[in-house]
């Protein structure tokens, strides 16, 4: 339990086709490429997209930067558990500790970044970052009470989650949203700033859809026991 032997549960929109592309691709990746290395390029396309964010300071243009980067890091951290399953090397243990405690790397190195990008108020992007950590702390509890690794909430994983924030990118580049501010609370946002406010609140409105159901199912399986004893 809490392995990578857990049922994936991937109900993702773009799964089915993803998963074929992955596998074509792990087949064909050389054999010196190992699982630990695509992790590690993973974790560097994270470390690329935050510089781009940082560089969208002095000329928005080094958004595309960051969109390289959040494709570098989908190619390592989605090929990493394909290429072990393609060749049948799979490090249940190891694979499992490795690559989830990088995932909680990368993903605050990309939110920081983007906090501290032209597009996003630092506070705002923090609270996506929350959002997205609290899921996955959920998820690593389903995998050891359920033996189910959910990577998917209500069709969207991290794969459609990437291709958000690259169209984010690409608005902010291409049109007049980011001019259009407004001050709430003595606090001043923008439009993008309500665009990462909505994505966070869409994963904690996830995380607690997804805390109810479990916690029927789990209360039904764990029943509560009454002493009878006086």
């Amino acid at each position: 339990m809490g392995k990578e032997t857990s049922e994936r549960i991937q109900t993702s929109i773009l799964n089915a086709a993803e998963k074929k592309a992955l596998v074509w691709m792990a087949q064909r990746l050389p054999g010196w490429v190992t699982s630990d290395m695509l992790t590690y390029l993973g974790v560097a396309g994270a470390v690329i997209c935050a510089v781009g964010f940082v560089l969208g300071n002095v000329n928005v243009n080094y958004l595309w930067i960051s969109s390289l980067g959040l494709v570098v890091n989908w190619f390592g951290d989605s090929l990493d558990g394909t290429v072990a399953r393609v060749r049948n090397t799979q490090r249940p243990v190891y694979g499992f500790f490795i690559d989830h405690t990088l995932d909680a790397v990368t993903i605050c190195i990309m939110c920081i970044g983007a906090g501290l990008s032209p597009m996003l108020r630092l506070d705002v992007a923090l609270l996506v970052l929350a959002g997205y950590l609290a899921l996955s702390i959920y998820t690593y509890i389903g995998a050891i009470l359920k033996g189910e690794f959910r990577l998917t909430y209500s069709s969207f994983g991290p794969t459609e989650f990437r291709l958000v924030v690259i169209l984010i990118n690409t608005l902010y580049m291409y049109t007049s949203w980011a001019d259009n501010r407004f001050v709430l609370l003595n606090y001043e946002f923008g439009v993008f700033d309500v665009l990462a406010f909505a994505i966070a609140v869409f994963l904690f409105v996830a995380y607690f859809v997804q805390f109810t159901k479990d916690r029927s199912v789990l209360a039904e399986k764990d029943p509560l026991k009454v002493n009878n004893e006086k």
